[in-house]
């Protein structure tokens, strides 16, 4: 938490001090990533006329009390006269706990500063609305781009009731995820360094997106090539462990594999769901003896969990973000499925050349096209580097 901010001699809020703050408040908004699910990630700072931080507070799900809120038990009677920054609408509708629109009136916060609008269209503005009505200054819109992208996950739930999907890859810059597979033989042989496409810093950074990813999603054929665990080793706290959903129409799923052994540890109970089209039922008792969730869904038209219901149940179980982290069958089928909203494509300086080598993507048997990507960003990792990008705005309709 913040104890104490910047200094001056008066309280003469500038864009440059008020920017400055507002980051204080995203800073601590991102405390928030991987605790705060499916609620989203807020951060707040009361801020004095000498540009003290009086009271600071970030949200997290288990702890119930709203960013406001702490931020104003921490200020005490010093939080009169102050001014709020926060990276997302002061929550003005009654809730898990009831608004704080209404206790920051009571505590005589006179002025608020913030981010974004709440994304959720049945309450947007009107804790704004509330603020105003009671004489204190309001202003919106600073820095938008930052939180919106922090809480896109939470936009897209909130709206549409599933979650945003990002369908991330490890590829080479002829766009081959991996070489002709080998029977008996798993992994990317014949790639060097062991058998990684990316480097050490990239495969590092997909830890940061489980880690604020509420589910990793993969195909069957993934684990019988990989034998992956497919968990969260960013080593920060999250509130529930990383969901690990795994697309199998026949339940292959091994018994002996990581993901199924790892299922009953300690601390991840539950956390693989597999989705099948048909199973045998001995084999679905005894995957769901060792911990896995077995659910069965209807096919798709090449006889697969149809993608956009695994979707829509992901969302009836609280699932605010899957990562996608398929092979080419999969990725071909999420995207012709039209359920990835953003993409996030590693490439490393390789060239995978011969005949089988696998692509990024499984071509789509309906002919499906992608629409171009929208607000590229391009991100460097050592060797490597990354295109992330957009096919919808997870705050629009």
């Amino acid at each position: 938490m913040y104890s104490q901010g910047l200094r001056g001699n008066g309280f003469m809020p500038t864009d440059s001090t008020d920017e400055q703050f507002l980051h204080c408040a995203l800073d601590l908004a991102r405390q928030g990533v991987g605790l705060a699910s499916p609620n989203p990630h807020v951060g707040a700072v009361i801020v004095d006329e000498k540009q003290n931080i009086v009271g600071s507070g970030v949200y997290t799900y288990v702890g119930v009390k709203h960013a406001e809120i702490l931020a104003l038990e921490q200020a005490g009677e010093k939080a009169r006269g102050t001014t709020l920054y926060i990276n997302l609408e002061p929550h003005g509708h009654q809730g898990r706990t009831p608004p704080c629109t209404q206790a920051l009136i009571s505590a005589g916060i006179r002025r608020v500063v913030a981010c974004m609008p709440d994304p959720n269209p049945k309450v947007s503005g009107r804790g704004f609305e509330q603020l105003r009505a009671a004489g204190i200054e309001v202003e919106v819109g600073r820095l938008e781009s930052e939180p919106r992208q922090l809480n896109e996950a939470f936009a897209m739930y909130i709206r549409r009731g599933v979650p945003l999907v990002t369908l991330k890859s490890a590829m080479t810059l002829n766009g081959k995820i991996a070489p002709p597979s080998i029977p008996g033989q798993r992994g990317a042989a014949g790639i060097p360094d062991g058998g990684w496409i990316t480097g050490e810093t990239a495969r590092a950074h997909v830890q940061q997106q489980r880690h604020r990813s509420d589910a990793i999603m993969a195909g069957v054929g993934t684990v019988l090539a990989d034998d992956p665990l497919l968990t969260d080793r960013s080593g920060r706290p999250r509130r529930r462990p990383l969901l690990r959903v795994i697309l199998d129409s026949h339940l292959r799923l091994p018994m002996e594999s990581r993901l199924v052994v790892d299922a009953g540890a300690e601390g991840q109970a539950n956390d693989v769901l597999v989705f099948c089209t048909s199973s045998d039922e001995k084999k679905k008792q005894a995957l769901q003896l060792r911990g896995v969730r077995v659910e069965q869904l209807p096919p798709d038209t090449d006889g697969r969990p149809a993608i956009g219901e695994v979707m829509h149940r992901l969302g009836q179980l609280e699932i605010t973000s899957v990562l996608i982290e398929g092979g080419s069958t999969v990725n071909g089928a999420a995207l012709s499925s039209n359920v990835v909203d953003k993409v996030f494509l590693y490439y490393a300086p390789k060239l995978l050349i011969g005949e089988g080598s696998i692509p990024f993507a499984a071509a789509a048997a309906n002919g499906s096209k992608v629409p171009p990507l929208q607000n590229l960003r391009l991100h460097r990792f050592g060797d490597d580097f990354a295109v992330e990008g957009y096919l919808r705005d997870p705050y629009e309709e």
